[in-house]
């Protein structure tokens, strides 16, 4: 069995080569249960434990150990921990451990820049990311690898933590911009990601300009939520990673549908029909669209496969 740490992963999947993985996942099909989400805190404590498994009969079969710790920025942790296995489907063998942290956030990344692929209009330049985690880091190293962004503007409420993002990603666009105004970085965004552990709404539908594709990655709970009513309004519906996942499991989709402001038909297509050509994805260039992913053991079984590829060819 081989450990593959976090550099390990971001120096063997690429961000061509991992949405290209991504994209025959979605296409091809895998057994993925959803997630199961334990509550596993106290009083006192704010813990979160999901287990994540996915399989393709006879080929590979993989589980992903998550905690979520949403208080740890107090005591300057990262909210997020896992570890990913891989195991052979035909004989059970352990394949690798990875490191899950980096899987997750560069398979997360890598879902959110597919779906663009369809959403996003193709000459999108300025991109806004809406938060400074390890998520962050990566949906700018993707968006700007995929994308010809020109501007990126990267938003916090603390300038500092946006600035050493900043600092961290070096010269990946020509122009980086840090920011606490969200509103105004939100109204001048051709391409909106958010990747936060927000509870009320930070991307307001008023202030988005025709043609903004919204990326909403960090709602993982129904009580967590980054876009208000009024943005799916505009978009005139959400697009998804997964029906099942975001229906159940992200505030952005299960608030509206419960208050009667989004309907089943709302919900526009998921990431396979876009990736099977069965939905044509954004339709006219001044078009709002808007994208919600919860995450799918599909995307990491795909990152960990093709990450482990050149070690058993």
């Amino acid at each position: 069995m081989k450990t593959y740490s976090a550099e390990d992963v971001r120096q063997g999947l690429d961000w061509p080569v991992l949405l290209a993985a991504l994209k025959t996942a979605f296409v091809e099909g895998a057994e993925a249960p959803l997630r199961q989400h334990l509550h596993v805190g106290d009083a006192a404590t704010n813990g979160n434990l999901l287990l994540m498994p996915a399989w393709q009969p006879g080929r590979h079969i993989g589980v992903k150990l998550v905690t979520v710790f949403p208080d740890n920025d107090q005591l300057g942790l990262p909210a997020v921990a896992s570890v990913y296995t891989l195991f052979d489907g035909k004989t059970g063998a352990v394949i690798g451990q990875i490191d899950g942290g980096e899987l997750t956030a560069r398979r997360t990344a890598a879902a959110s820049v597919l779906a663009a692929t369809f959403l996003a209009r193709t000459n999108a330049r300025h991109l806004v990311i809406l938060g400074t985690g390890r998520v962050s880091r990566n949906l700018a190293q993707a968006y700007c690898a995929i994308f010809a962004i020109d501007k990126l503007t990267l938003c916090s409420r603390s300038l500092d933590k946006a600035q050493a993002l900043a600092d961290e990603l070096g010269p990946i666009a020509p122009n980086i911009v840090t920011t606490t105004d969200f509103a105004s970085a939100v109204s001048d965004a051709d391409i909106v990601s958010t990747a936060t552990l927000a509870k009320t709404p930070i991307i307001l539908g008023e202030l988005l300009r025709p043609g903004t594709h919204v990326d909403l990655v960090g709602s993982f709970r129904p009580d967590m939520r980054e876009a208000d009513d009024a943005v799916l309004s505009r978009a005139g519906g959400i697009f998804v990673d997964t029906f099942e996942g975001a229906s159940k499991e992200s505030g952005d989709v299960t608030q509206p549908l419960a208050a009667g402001n989004l309907s089943r038909e709302g919900l526009l297509a998921d990431l396979a029909m876009l990736c099977r050509g069965t939905h044509p994805g954004r339709q006219s260039e001044t078009a709002i669209t808007a994208f919600k992913s919860v995450g799918t053991a599909l995307e990491d079984l795909a990152a960990a496969v093709a990450l482990t590829a050149a070690d058993r060819a």
